[in-house]
């Protein structure tokens, strides 16, 4: 008879609008037992760190024909985690084995869509690095920078909310190949970490700019030639007056207008003819290919100290709504973590 334990859980509890708040979500004590079902090719997880992520904002409300799923009212949130296998029904998976990918905001998951789960095979690392520079932020800045934008050494690249856990590896992935970087953050003590930590150029806080298009001007007189997008709405705007002929918008995310009823237009598309600009959108789940050609990259650059990441995180499931909330506020400062356990 297999043995079944209490299984702590986030349940979202209705579809939201405007900005998010913990009471829209709430933890209740279920029960699982700790046996893949009969028959079955899941896996069963102990869950060790769960990823933050601004898109999860989307699937909170219900939504048709988007890329990922909306959640499920009632149900317990699902995004992208670290855990551990107690038990697999798959032939790949084998119990110890320690997995990054899709699992359940829970103490236990059975996960049935095996193909999103990553074997974790270098542990020199913190394994709360696969939540962010190892795993699905790391792969979106790696493809978006270099695949989507095509840098080359000299250009001058723009990366928003560059604090956060893909902007920041943008910023270092530039800087590597000899770009000029300037980021935006929205406080004094981000902005500080993008030149201090990160190796930035230049950067400044949004929020004490009173017109985006005079900041970017001040530092990029002679135009941008690369913007990674992260944030969309005024800054969009303004970039578009700013990029030099043949530029490339990789678009990656829009967290300004994420939890607006309506969101805001753009005004300057006509730069994209008049400037010949490249303004291309992306998933990185089409890039997963690349991840072991990222991996023989990225990791000897952690263990150099050429690449450095910075999280915030937070302890204990209870924790996990307000952290996931207080990414829309700007709360944290680098990639967000929960840590559920530390095995």
């Amino acid at each position: 008879m297999a043995e079944e334990v209490s299984n702590k859980q986030v349940i979202l509890k209705h579809y939201v609008t405007g900005y998010p708040k913990e009471p829209d979500m709430e933890i209740k004590n279920g029960t699982i037992k700790l046996k893949v079902p009969e028959g079955s090719n899941a896996v069963l997880l102990k869950n060790l760190y769960l990823s933050c992520d601004p898109y999860m904002r989307s699937r909170m409300q219900k939504k048709e024909g988007s890329y990922v799923e909306s959640f499920t009212p009632g149900s317990p949130i699902t995004g992208y985690g670290v855990a551990k296998v107690l038990e697999s029904g798959d032939s790949n998976f084998k119990k110890g084995d320690l997995v990054w990918g899709m699992t359940g905001w829970e103490e236990y998951s059975i996960v049935t869509a095996i193909h999103t789960l990553f074997k974790i095979h270098d542990k020199d690392v913190p394994l709360s690095y696969y939540t962010g520079i190892l795993g699905m932020p790391g792969m979106t800045a790696y493809a978006g920078f270099y695949e989507v934008c095509s840098p080359k050494k000299g250009e001058t690249v723009f990366v928003s909310a560059a604090s956060g856990a893909v902007g920041q590896l943008v910023g270092q992935f530039a800087k590597i190949l000899g770009c000029y970087v300037v980021g935006s953050a929205g406080s004094k003590e981000k902005v500080d970490l993008l030149k201090s930590k990160f190796g930035f150029d230049e950067a400044f806080n949004y929020k004490e700019e009173q017109d985006f298009a005079v900041a970017l001007k001040r530092y990029f007189p002679d135009g941008i030639d690369i913007y990674f997008e992260n944030v969309g709405g005024k800054m969009l705007d303004a970039v578009l007056l700013n990029m030099k002929l043949h530029g490339r918008i990789a678009v990656c995310g829009m967290i300004s207008q994420y939890n607006l009823d309506k969101t805001e237009g753009v005004h300057n598309l006509f730069c994209l003819i008049t400037k010949r600009i490249r303004m291309e959108g992306f998933l990185v789940f089409e890039y997963y290919h690349l991840y072991p050609k990222y991996l023989e990259i990225i990791i000897p650059h952690i263990k150099a100290g050429k690449v450095v990441y910075m999280e915030d995180v937070a302890e204990g499931l209870e924790s996990a709504p307000s952290a996931l909330v207080g990414l829309f506020s700007g709360r944290n400062v680098g990639k967000q973590v929960v840590m559920i356990s530390h095995e």
